[in-house]
């Protein structure tokens, strides 16, 4: 897909790979960015700092009344959307002590918001016969997040809405990505957790997993792989379930170790 003249969607712009997506996308050429977050102020900035190309518009991905809102008065300004970026994600720390609040709001924003945003804008997209929905999700969803239960379960799930929205509508005009990244400078890398310092080793900037998400877009990949390395980690996971098993509960049991000293 070719980024020229294109209408554009991202969610949780206001900060972060989406911000960073909004201008990358703006710098190739698209012709309206829609700069969206729950933090309407960010997300106005993020606009203003682009110039005319990009306008903000406030939204909770977790209400599905307000993505429903945003598509249908992106559509009656624009007429069209060619490109929908479920990027808005969040996390919290913990495993079976999580609260069930706390794993409700996991999956409201990490899932429950991607299917809002197919119901708005797939039946545009048919109508169109062209369409593209891009899925940020994480590598914590091809291999797993040992800090964060809730974080992995529902990144399993933003993963396997992409494959289904793909398998469903992909001879269909629509097309479809799903980004998983391995650790990414943002807001949601804590320095003072071991395993969050583990995945800064290998921690990229936002403008690296944009530039890398603009390339999967343009050649049409369904994964979009910003850290290379995840493929290879990846395979290994597939040609022997059980080792890989092994070689994370060991990682496990050392950064436990280190979180407790």
């Amino acid at each position: 897909m070719d980024m020229q003249g294109k209408v554009v969607i991202v969610t949780g712009a206001g900060r972060g790979i989406g911000a960073a997506m909004c201008r990358q996308f703006a710098a190739a050429g698209a012709a309206r960015v829609i700069v969206s977050d729950r933090d309407a102020e960010a997300a106005a900035a993020v606009a203003e700092g682009m110039g005319p190309t990009a306008r903000s518009i406030h939204c909770d991905v977790a209400s599905e009344s307000q993505v429903a809102d945003m598509v249908r008065q992106v559509l009656a300004e624009e007429q069209r959307i060619d490109l929908f970026c479920s990027n808005a994600g969040i996390t919290v720390k913990g495993g079976l002590e999580s609260s069930n609040a706390d794993w409700q709001r996991m999956w409201e924003v990490n899932v429950m918001s991607r299917l809002y945003a197919a119901r708005a804008v797939i039946p545009h997209m048919l109508e169109r016969g062209t369409g593209y929905l891009v899925q940020t999700a994480s590598a914590a969803g091809l291999l797993t997040e040992i800090g964060s239960a809730s974080y992995s379960v529902t990144k399993h799930a933003d993963l396997a809405m992409a494959e289904w929205l793909s398998t469903h509508y992909g001879r269909q005009g629509i097309r479809v990505s799903c980004v998983c990244p391995l650790g990414v400078e943002t807001d949601m890398l804590d320095d003072s957790d071991p395993i969050h310092r583990y995945l800064q080793l290998r921690s990229i900037t936002a403008d690296q997993a944009a530039t890398s998400i603009l390339e999967g877009i343009r050649s049409e990949q369904f994964l979009i792989l910003p850290h290379p390395e995840v493929l290879e980690f990846f395979r290994l996971k597939g040609e022997n379930y059980d080792r890989w098993l092994r070689g994370m509960q060991r990682m496990q049991q050392k950064l436990t170790r280190e979180k407790a000293a």
